[in-house]
């Protein structure tokens, strides 16, 4: 039986005015999510909070959490995760203070013994593992795409000017396209992070990898790693979650 047991913290920061970033946390442990809003005033806040109310929403009416796995989780997920695209597209079109609103998302779902990993932005999930730390999604930022075609390192990638500008989003045409999520067969011991953009502003891989095996509580490694994240100058709203296989 898969036991896990997590926590999460989302604050403005120091920089911002308002919180863009939106968490969901699923109290039976099934659903994990955290969404970056983007647009400006009240838009990313909305975008953000759309999602974690829509695809948590979605999930629990298809997936028999017990039961399903595979391709029938993923296509669920898939699912989900358009249904809220368009609702943010359709209501981005209808009212003028949402125009042009999007956000990201990152998300865990675990069901019948597995873990479902994905997400559509720069928000991220890293697993770590036996000592190592992984980063399970891919970003769909520009920086990303230049690293990828060889054009620049990802060093370079840290400071580059593009580095914050997507090529998909939810509340975009491309949002509604998939969430490469990914099957992991969960391991006793492995440790979980989602974040938004917030924490990897502020910390390198490093100092996520000793914060993550260092501390034995999940929610005071949340509360540890958005507070690191802050010290180190993080000009982001700060969110994360941390989840720990039992």
């Amino acid at each position: 039986m898969l036991k896990l047991t997590f926590g999460y913290l989302s604050v403005v920061g120091n920089y911002r005015e308002n919180n863009e970033d939106a968490c969901h946390v699923d109290p039976q442990g099934r659903i994990f999510v955290v969404a970056d809003g983007m647009g400006g005033q009240a838009a990313g806040e909305k975008a953000s909070a759309i999602t974690v109310e829509t695809v948590p929403r979605r999930l629990t009416q298809l997936i028999n959490f017990i039961t399903d796995t595979g391709d029938v989780v993923t296509q669920h997920i898939d699912k989900a995760v358009e249904e809220a695209n368009s609702e943010i597209l359709a209501l981005s079109e209808l009212d003028s203070q949402y125009h042009n609103m999007g956000t990201t998302i990152a998300f865990i779902v675990a069901s019948a013994g597995r873990l479902f990993i994905g997400g559509i932005g720069d928000s991220r999930v890293y697993q770590l593992r036996a000592g190592k730390l992984t980063q399970v999604t891919r970003d769909h930022s520009l920086t990303q795409a230049l690293v990828e075609a060889g054009t620049i390192s990802p060093e370079d990638a840290a400071t580059h000017r593009y580095r914050n500008v997507l090529y998909r989003y939810l509340g975009s045409k491309e949002g509604g396209t998939g969430t490469e999520a990914r099957e992991v067969a969960p391991e006793e011991g492995d440790r979980y992070m989602i974040c938004s953009d917030g924490v990897t502003d502020g910390l390198k891989n490093p100092q996520i990898l000793q914060l993550l095996s260092s501390i034995h509580d999940p929610q005071k490694a949340a509360e540890t790693i958005v507070q690191a994240a802050l010290d180190a100058g993080s000009k982001d709203n700060v969110s994360c979650v941390v989840v720990h296989v039992e």
